[in-house]
């Protein structure tokens, strides 16, 4: 296809498609109605907002809310922003190319590059897996009483539970994300009711303030919600399973499969604010307010809600949705995984040989600090994880906006020029983060 640097812009001629059991499976009926193409294309979105809801983000959403009550709500906000930008510009790669982005920056830069950015992505996935093996075994612990240590070993069956679903057809992988979410969302509902906020502060929590720059403590924090907000897998992961739909080849299908894309995952990511901001609501209404402002471990914050909401069903409800949201982050971690050896290496193993070796990876630290530390340890492998992931995230953006603003690589469908100023103005903030977590985390 794509032969040369001269013709498309890319090295390489596209190779086969990642997730190659999945890919172009699900039909788009161009003679259908629109309502019922745009349907075709819900489900990626989905998948993707769980990287925006995952155990990490719970940590600091939680800290941020019983330490500053409703002030960081802005943050949770101009993070989902940049998600939204940037997972759009995901879609677009891929349907424009027909490549992921682990396939695109093999294809546009020499080995050497290819292959350090592989083992970058490698180590962003591996950390992603063992915060959601560590949320997973927090979850069931709570619920179930279940020791740490066994909980984390639990986590690998899931790996059975993907691979069934997979066979079933992609549709069913992404049914059970969605169910996973409801649940989630549910949960979330009844803890606010019962917690019963200032809805007056809550919105003005959504407007800017300077404090979140002038006060350190904040501004800390601040950075922490957004480092992580932003997964350098969820870029791998959108590029690859958008493919997953058979939206044609002609400019016009691929225009339409690009506009009903970025709605999906745009309105999937609202939700995932609306996830996020909860559970910084949750802390503020119930830990601030009653003067706990260092709360900051998932399993702190679920023996306190009992007492302060004045129902035992409160901490039930939290433990249900955090065990929701690592079965949920665990499937989707394992599938960016994939893409990623597949798009970068051309290795094509058995499905779930690919996720159990991505799962004993992580199973393996998540496991011997558990067992050696406890709970305290876990938070702090939660937080070492988050910073690992920060510092991978400009090695997956970069080459993303860079591509996407390439009318050689892009052709017709290269982003305006308006989109790529944003990306870039994006790109360069989430590396100054970066920088300045790593500054923080250093001294």
């Amino acid at each position: 296809m794509d032969a040369g640097w001269g013709f498309g812009g890319w090295r390489a001629s596209r190779g086969n498609a990642s997730l190659a059991d999945v890919h172009r499976s699900i039909a788009v009926k161009q003679s259908a109605s629109t309502w019922r193409r745009a349907a075709a294309f819900l489900g990626p979105g989905y998948l993707v907002a769980v990287g925006y809801m995952d155990p990490g983000n719970w940590a600091t959403s939680i800290a941020g809310g019983s330490r500053f009550g409703y002030t960081l709500l802005i943050v949770a906000l101009v993070s989902n922003i940049m998600a939204i930008v940037l997972q759009s510009l995901c879609a677009r790669l891929a349907i424009a190319s027909g490549r992921d982005l682990a396939q695109a920056c093999r294809d546009a830069f020499p080995k050497p590059v290819g292959y350090v950015l592989w083992f970058l992505a490698e180590i962003a996935i591996i950390a992603t897996d063992i915060a959601e093996v560590i949320g997973t075994a927090i979850g069931l612990n709570l619920i179930f009483g279940i020791p740490l240590e066994i909980g984390v070993v639990i986590t690998a069956l899931d790996v059975f539970l993907i691979l069934y679903l997979q066979k079933l057809g992609f549709r069913w992988v992404e049914a059970l994300i969605i169910a996973l979410l409801a649940v989630i969302a549910g949960c979330f509902i009844v803890q606010i009711a019962l917690a019963d906020p200032d809805w007056g502060n809550v919105i003005r929590g959504f407007a800017p303030t300077t404090e979140i720059v002038t006060n350190p403590e904040m501004l800390y924090l601040a950075l922490g919600i957004l480092g992580a907000t932003v997964m350098p897998h969820n870029l791998y992961l959108h590029s690859g399973i958008v493919q997953t739909r058979d939206y044609g080849d002609t400019l016009p299908e691929k225009r339409e499969a690009l506009k009903f894309a970025t709605i999906d995952s745009t309105v999937a990511l609202m939700f995932a604010l609306l996830v996020n901001a909860s559970i910084l609501i949750l802390a503020a209404a119930t830990f601030n307010v009653a003067g706990n402002t260092e709360v900051a471990e998932l399993g702190e914050a679920h023996n306190l809600l009992a007492p302060m909401l004045g129902l035992a069903i409160a901490p039930t409800l939290f433990g249900i949705a955090l065990l929701c949201c690592g079965i949920n982050s665990t499937v989707t971690a394992t599938l960016a995984g994939q893409i990623v050896m597949e798009g970068f290496l051309h290795i094509r193993l058995a499905p779930w040989l690919r996720r159990l070796i991505t799962r004993i990876i992580a199973i393996v630290p998540a496991a011997g600090v558990t067992i050696w530390f406890g709970q305290s340890g876990t938070a702090q492998l939660l937080i070492l994880t988050q910073v690992v992931l920060s510092l991978q995230l400009s090695f997956a953006v970069f080459p993303l906006v860079m591509f996407t603003a390439d009318k050689r690589k892009m052709g017709e469908l290269v982003a305006p020029k308006w989109l790529v100023a944003l990306a870039v103005l994006i790109a360069l903030v989430i590396a100054g983060l970066n920088v300045k977590l790593l500054l923080d985390f250093i001294l």
